[in-house]
């Protein structure tokens, strides 16, 4: 219960004090890319259950001659780098606290398609409902392997804690700040978990 109390006061607050970035940032999108200006994916969230996560859209719909979605790389804006490389493509997560689907601390909330590739154990992850910010996201983000980050989130069910939240999101300032682990080597995003590699 004090989490979730926490969880409402601090993303009320964060949205009062943030609206105008969230506005200005909403309409640079709009005039860039058009509409729509959220990306909405569903994801996993406390005991695997789904929920449409709500994120700032950055890249454009551009497709081949065959009508598929180009990759990446090539869809990805300057300005859609910007606000990834900020972390203020995730803002909109906020609303997912506010409606509680997720927490300001927790493990990551990752793809449906992931639920059948997790080893038991790092199912654990899903004890929890995920988070804006994690522990994994404090100690190399993406810049990890798939079992390390895992293994962090599962470290993090086990030993949460209010204080622990604390250390996380004061570390999510200084990371946000450096732009530390925004991609995996070699690609604009976090390649695709196919399962324990170890």
């Amino acid at each position: 219960m004090a989490k979730r109390l926490f969880d409402l006061f601090a993303a009320a607050a964060a949205l009062l004090l943030l609206g105008l970035i969230l506005l200005f940032v909403a309409i640079e999108i709009r005039r860039r890319l058009g509409n729509p200006i959220l990306f909405r994916q569903e994801r996993l969230g406390k005991d695997g259950k789904p929920f449409t996560m709500l994120k700032f859209r950055t890249m454009s719909d551009e497709r081949d001659k065959s009508g598929h979605l180009l990759p990446d790389a090539e869809r990805l804006s300057a300005f859609g780098k910007l606000i990834r490389s900020t972390s203020v493509d995730e803002l909109p997560e906020l609303f997912n606290i506010l409606r509680g689907d997720m927490s300001l601390v927790g493990p990551r909330p990752l793809l449906p398609q992931y639920r059948d590739r997790y080893t038991e154990r790092q199912f654990r992850r899903h004890e929890v409902k995920p988070g804006l910010t994690g522990w994994a996201q404090v100690n190399g983000r993406n810049s990890t392997s798939w079992n390390e980050r895992l293994e962090m989130d599962v470290w993090y069910v086990e030993n949460r804690s209010f204080w622990v939240d604390l250390k996380i999101i004061f570390k999510t300032v200084a990371v946000v700040i450096g732009r530390d682990g925004v991609a995996a080597e070699g690609s604009v995003t976090m390649h695709e978990f196919q399962g324990d590699q170890e």
